[in-house]
C-alpha cells in the first residue's frame, strides 16, 4: 500500500510543491532512473503514480509506504514513514524521488501498482476529467453530464481514461506520437481509434475506443444466446448499446512481449423495456522467449486487483483465460495468459463495475516495467525469425476464435480497420517449422501446450 498526503498552508505552497514533485518525476525520467509515466490531475488530488495518491489537504506534509517488493525483486519488505510541514516540501519532494531511483522495475511498479489507499478516490467532474482524454469522448459532453449516474455514462469514462493512460505511457517510453482518428458509425455511435506504427520501440501499438448503439442484428443475437442469453426483442428487434477499450501491442524487439486487453459492457432493452447488462474484458500477455521474473510480475497486478474483489476471480480467470486464448488446430495457446471474463452479471453492477476498474487499472503497471527492463536488450536475426513466426499464430487466433472481432465482422457499419487494428504489421508462416530440442524457442512451446501457474 502507497499512500502519500501532502498538507500545506495554502495554495501558494501547494502550486511550489505541485511543481517542486513534477519537477524531480521528470529529472529521474530523463535520466533513466525512473520509468513510470507521470500524469498531472487538478484538485483535490495530484496523481504522479496510477495506484498511488497524492493528496493536498491542510496544513503538513506525509509520506507512507508499507509492503512488499515481490518475489520478483529483492524479497525484503519496505516500510518507512517520513513526517514533514510547511517549508520541508522540497525534502518531500527529494525523499519520494529517492525512495524510487533507488527501486529496481518492478518495486516502481509496484509502489505504483498498490491500489488501498487512505482516503477514497475522488474522480472529479465530467469535464475535468475530458480534459486528459486523447480526444473529446465519443458522447457528447452535455449529454454525458446530463446522465452522469448512468452505467453508460461511467463506463465510457473509464475506458476513455484507460485510452488516454495507456497511450500516454506508451508514447513516452517510444517517443512517437499516437494517430488520433474518429470515426462514427451511420447506425449509432462510433469511436476513437490510437495508433502508432514504426516507433522506436513498437513496431504497432493501437489503443481503441467504441461506444456503438442501435438494433442487434439476427447473427449478432444467435451468437449471444448460443452463450445462454435469453433475448426478448420486440417486433424482432433488440436495441443495444456496447462500449469497450481494447489494445494489442507489437513491440519490434522479439524480448519484449505482445500485450492484449479488452473491456466492455453490453446492454440491451427487451421487450418489456428492462434492461440486461453485463461486463466482459480481460488482459493476457504474449511473450516470443519465456521470462519468468516478468510472468510472476504480470500475473501478479493482475492477482492484487481481483483479489480486492473474490479471492476466486484471479483463479477462475485465469483457467478462462488459458481455454479461451487457445489455437486450437495448432493445439497451444496464443501467449501465458492473464485473466478473462464474460458475460459478468454479479453480484450487482455497482460491484462488477468496481472489478472491471480495478483492472482496467492495472493496464499500465503490468506492462510497462517489462518493457523499460527489456528495452535494450540485444537480439539476433533468428530470434526475429521466431517472433514473426509467433505473430503468424496470433493472427491466426485473432482471425478464426476471437469473438470480438466476430462480433465486430457481424456488426452493420463497423470499422474494419479499427477491428483489424490488433493484427501485426509484419508476420511469417513456415511450411513444418518445429524448433530444436532444448532452446528457448521449444521452451515456450512447452509452456503454451502445457499452461503454467506463476503466482
Amino acid at each position: 500500500m502507497a499512500t502519500i498526503i501532502f498538507r500545506s498552508v495554502n495554495k501558494t505552497a501547494q502550486t511550489a510543491l505541485r511543481r517542486c514533485l513534477i519537477s524531480q518525476f521528470k529529472g529521474l525520467a530523463s535520466a533513466g532512473e525512473s520509468h513510470v509515466p507521470l500524469s498531472l490531475t487538478h484538485n483535490p488530488s495530484l496523481t504522479l503514480l496510477r495506484g498511488t495518491r497524492w493528496i493536498f489537504r491542510g496544513t503538513g506534509v506525509r509520506f507512507m509506504s508499507h509492503g512488499t517488493a515481490g518475489r520478483a525483486a529483492s524479497g525484503r519488505s519496505r516500510r518507512g514513514a517520513l513526517a514533514i510541514c510547511g517549508a520541508a516540501a522540497v525534502t518531500a519532494a527529494a525523499a519520494v524521488a529517492g525512495f524510487l531511483a533507488n527501486a529496481s522495475h518492478f518495486q516502481r511498479a509496484e509502489m505504483a501498482k498498490k491500489i488501498s489507499q487512505v482516503v477514497e478516490e475522488q474522480e472529479g467532474g465530467i469535464l475535468e476529467r475530458c480534459q486528459g482524454f486523447m480526444s473529446p469522448p465519443v458522447t457528447d459532453v452535455d449529454v454525458l453530464q446530463e446522465r452522469k449516474e448512468e452505467m453508460c455514462t461511467r463506463m465510457e469514462m473509464l475506458i476513455m481514461e484507460t485510452q488516454a493512460d495507456f497511450c500516454k505511457a506508451l508514447q513516452e517510453v517510444d517517443g512517437g506520437t499516437f494517430k488520433v482518428d474518429r470515426w462514427e458509425r451511420r447506425e449509432g455511435g462510433g469511436g476513437i481509434s490510437c495508433v502508432m506504427q514504426d516507433g522506436k520501440v513498437f513496431e504497432k501499438a493501437g489503443v481503441n475506443v467504441s461506444v456503438v448503439f442501435g438494433n442487434l442484428t439476427e447473427e449478432a443475437a444467435k451468437q449471444m444466446r448460443s452463450r445462454g442469453k435469453v433475448l426478448k426483442g420486440k417486433d424482432g428487434k433488440l436495441p443495444f448499446c456496447a462500449m469497450g477499450v481494447s489494445s494489442v501491442i507489437h513491440p519490434k524487439n522479439p524480448h519484449i512481449p505482445t500485450v492484449h486487453f479488452n473491456y466492455r459492457y453490453f446492454e440491451i432493452e427487451e421487450e418489456d423495456g428492462s434492461k440486461q447488462w453485463w461486463f466482459g474484458g480481460g488482459t493476457d500477455l504474449t511473450p516470443v522467449y519465456v521470462n519468468k521474473e516478468d510472468a510472476f510480475h504480470f500475473h501478479n497486478t493482475l492477482k492484487e486487483a481481483c483479489d480486492k474483489h473474490h479471492p476466486k476471480y484471479y483463479p477462475d480467470f485465469k483457467k478462462w483465460c488459458d481455454r479461451y486464448f487457445y489455437i486450437r488446430h495448432r493445439g497451444e495457446t496464443r501467449g501465458i495468459g492473464g485473466i478473462f471474463f464474460d458475460d459478468l452479471d454479479g453480484p450487482n453492477q455497482e460491484e462488477a463495475f468496481s472489478f472491471v476498474k480495478s483492472c482496467a487499472r492495472t493496464v499500465v503497471s503490468c506492462y510497462l516495467p517489462i518493457v523499460y527492463k527489456h528495452l535494450k536488450d540485444p537480439f539476433t536475426a533468428e530470434e526475429k525469425d521466431w517472433q514473426q513466426v509467433r505473430r503468424g499464430r496470433y493472427v491466426e487466433f485473432n482471425l478464426v476464435y476471437d469473438r470480438g472481432v466476430k462480433f465486430g465482422l457481424a456488426t452493420p457499419g463497423s470499422r474494419i480497420e479499427s477491428i483489424l487494428m490488433s493484427l501485426p504489421l509484419t508476420a511469417r508462416w513456415e511450411y513444418m517449422h518445429e524448433p530444436a530440442k532444448g532452446t528457448q524457442e521449444a521452451e515456450l512451446l512447452e509452456v503454451l501446450r502445457n499452461p503454467k501457474e506463476w503466482v
